[in-house]
């Protein structure tokens, strides 16, 4: 019987250890996506207590505790301290066996703190004291914990009208880890409501100087701000989607849609896509100009509980994975980009896993042989950032692509412990590709390139990608 989180973790043969010991563990981390808040990395954070790091904003967490019966005042509530909020997220943990929660709260446990002893109700309060004891130190602080993980760049989520003041502060301060904007436009192409519309366009005008009036100034604007993002080193950008929108349009027809919008009129449903449709394109032809990587990130079923997101807003665990059609939309914009040349490196990343052959086809469409590995399929993401959901991505890609020309793993998270998250998706790679040559499907005596391909995957691959 194997130990639990030893030094073998999630390896099941000797090849495995030798790949993932000698290849990945000492590599740095490149997390290319995530939802840091780039105010606290400026400010360099001190957290006061185990449950603030851990359970602010901690959407996955907050689902568990629900489904364990929690009563909402122990998850989001302004009532409960701190530490009842902990006491009974660790009530919750043991109820997590099988949910990758229980993983990922051990190697957040052992990586950042030292603590191999189990979560539980029995040993919380211990546990508690002892990391809200190291979260006083220099050690803990944001850019403290970012040093102890070894990361050397990290990409946050950010919108066009966002004055990027704090990823400016934290270069002047001479952090050593890179902190990029990541360009995510949403909601300039969110015109379901009028009125939420018109006053973010509003600020949109008044951050880039720019008279809004119309599509054409409004594509003015959204390019001022894109290239002040490249000035600070922005080299992404983000799409947050249900679905991909390719639909047929005339440049009249959206022109009119904005006038429509900005006047404060409910569009109808075939003119919302259109919109977004022309919006999607405009955006992939300014990534492509500045040779940027554009991500989609599609698929979700967002806000679900009515009742909840009136009380607590988005992003509060209310989401879920949806079921749209995507494969001709998805071909028919990545078509339209390729065919003017003007498609820019693409990392797909889908949520409902019946996709995952269709994306790892996909890709193959349109790779050019101008990049390695162009069109990417984008890691295990949300529901899918699992030991399951992670092998099936690899396997599609594996069969289906090149999984060694794989930009690799990123954390996705607002939280500064989530980096174990990395060696959780390392060990759990050359697990696969160990497990491959113990069967004799890859042959032992490439075990030098075969370690290479893990070392390009886990750091390489991304590195050279972005051009960090």
């Amino acid at each position: 019987m194997k130990q639990f989180l030893d030094k073998n973790f999630c390896l099941q043969t000797e090849t495995a250890e030798r790949l993932y010991h000698e290849y990945a563990a000492g590599k740095p981390i490149i997390d290319y996506h995530c939802h840091l808040v780039p105010k606290m990395i400026a400010d360099n954070r001190r957290f006061d207590n185990l449950g603030q790091i851990w359970l602010e904003g901690d959407h996955y967490k907050w689902r568990a505790m629900r489904t364990n019966g929690i009563d909402e005042k122990f998850i989001t509530g302004n009532e409960t301290s701190d530490w009842q909020k902990f006491e009974k997220w660790a009530e919750t943990v043991p109820y997590t066996m099988r949910n990758p929660l229980y993983h990922w709260t051990h190697l957040e446990l052992s990586r950042a703190f030292g603590v191999e002893k189990i979560l539980k109700p029995e040993t919380a309060k211990e546990i508690y004291e002892h990391c809200t004891a190291l979260l006083q130190t220099p050690e803990y602080s944001a850019q403290g914990l970012m040093r102890k993980f070894n990361v050397k760049v990290v990409c946050t989520t950010d919108d066009p009208v966002d004055s990027l003041e704090y990823h400016i502060a934290v270069k002047k301060s001479g952090f050593e880890t890179k902190v990029l904007p990541t360009w995510r436009p949403d909601k300039a192409m969110a015109v379901e409501n009028p009125h939420e519309y018109r006053i973010y366009i509003n600020k949109l005008s008044e951050v880039s100087g720019v008279n809004i009036a119309s599509f054409d100034t409004l594509l003015q604007a959204l390019k001022v701000r894109h290239d002040f993002f490249a000035t600070v080193g922005c080299r992404l950008s983000d799409h947050g989607l249900e679905e991909f929108y390719a639909e047929d349009y005339t440049q009249r027809e959206v022109e009119g849609i904005f006038d429509k919008v900005y006047d404060g009129s409910v569009l109808t449903a075939s003119e919302i896509l259109k919109f977004k449709s022309a919006m999607l394109y405009e955006f992939a032809k300014l990534d492509w100009e500045k040779g940027w990587t554009q991500q989609f990130h599609y698929g979700a079923l967002r806000n679900n509980n009515s009742r909840m997101f009136k009380r607590l807003g988005p992003d509060t665990g209310y989401d879920s994975i949806g079921d749209w059609n995507v494969a001709k939309s998805l071909s028919k914009l990545l078509n339209r980009l390729d065919s003017e040349e003007k498609l820019a490196k693409t990392i797909l990343y889908n949520l409902n896993p019946r996709d995952n052959d269709l994306i790892a086809t996909m890709l193959g469409n349109f790779q050019d042989g101008s990049v390695a590995g162009k069109i990417q399929f984008g890691s295990g993401w949300w529901f899918l950032d699992q030991k399951y959901g992670m092998e099936a991505q690899m396997n599609s890609l594996s069969v289906l692509g090149l999984l060694s020309r794989f930009v690799g793993m990123l954390t996705d998270s607002r939280s500064f412990l989530s980096y174990p998250r990395h060696e959780y998706f390392r060990r759990i790679l050359c697990n696969l590709i160990g497990n491959d040559v113990e069967q004799g499907l890859l042959p032992a005596s490439e075990l030098p390139f075969l370690g290479k391909m893990v070392e390009d995957i886990s750091y390489n691959n991304a590195n050279t990608y972005f051009g960090f």
